[in-house]
């Protein structure tokens, strides 16, 4: 409801504002819990309300009672109830942390659905790589990773940036085409896309994903009579390092086919780490 409020009610609103404060302190010193500490900061925020209309009011000033909580009464004085100022903290309170809670919870969740968004583990590059061993060449060395990657826009860049046509890629040496084509399969993020093994180590490297450790997933780089980038000849997929100084792969044009291998860690020049989600 709304009413008038005269100089004289405005003057007694001040003095009891001045007792709302006195009595916050009261409650603060006999709280032995939160609870009462709860209903003394409620107390003193509708005195600090009640206090700023009567020193900012004038005769005539309109001011809402809160209802509920607090109300006006005889001779213009404000009625506040500690008991329902505390019930109404501590809802307020509980609401305010559910409420945190709940958007915490949901920035986990998104930052985890964001981080793991069109990506793969390594175990599924495994597994898919695996279920090709087994497939050979067909006519003329072709292979089903051949047919993908000529129909591919990359496939128009990498021929551009080796000056040659999409065509020559038909029939030609096939293992990077195949880690290539698992990647794109899998969605897995930052695997690379090329024909050419060195310079898809040179991407890995210059992308800062390059390194000197076999790990489950990494696509790893050869070169048989050892050397550096530029020396590379073959790769493959890493499926795992046995500690004893070889490393088991999975690999495409290897005898014309899609093999599992054991290599031999000195014939290995580094390997390249796609972004893969964690299982």
């Amino acid at each position: 409801m709304s009413f008038r409020i005269s100089p004289a009610l405005l003057a007694d609103l001040r003095d009891r504002a001045s007792e709302l404060t006195t009595q916050t302190l009261a409650l603060r010193g006999r709280a032995a819990a939160g609870v009462a500490g709860g209903a003394a900061l409620g107390v003193l925020a509708l005195g600090s309300a009640v206090g700023a209309a009567a020193s900012t009011g004038a005769a005539g000033t309109e001011v809402q009672t809160v209802a509920g909580v607090a109300g006006v009464g005889k001779g213009g004085h404000t009625a506040v109830q500690p008991e329902q100022v505390s019930s109404q903290a501590r809802k307020a309170t509980g609401t305010v942390a559910g409420k945190a809670a709940d958007a915490q919870k949901k920035a986990g969740s998104a930052k985890k659905a964001t981080a793991n968004a069109g990506s793969a583990t390594a175990r599924d590059v495994i597994a898919l790589a695996k279920k090709q061993v087994g497939i050979t060449e067909g006519k003329g060395g072709q292979t089903k990773f051949h047919d993908w990657y000529v129909g591919t826009d990359n496939a128009k860049l990498t021929a551009a940036r080796d000056g040659g046509n999409v065509s020559s890629y038909n029939g030609a040496s096939w293992c990077n085409m195949f880690v290539s084509w698992v990647g794109a399969q899998t969605g897995v993020k930052n695997m690379g896309w090329d024909a050419y093994t060195v310079e898809h180590a040179k991407w890995f490297k210059k992308t800062g994903r390059w390194g000197q450790e076999a790990k489950p997933g990494s696509v790893v780089f050869f070169s048989w009579n050892g050397g550096g980038i530029n020396s590379i000849e073959h790769v493959g997929l890493v499926v795992k390092d046995n500690g004893d100084g070889t490393v088991d792969t999975v690999e495409g044009n290897t005898g014309n086919a899609v093999k599992e291998k054991t290599r031999q860690k000195s014939q290995i020049v580094g390997y390249g780490y796609p972004d893969y989600r964690k299982s």
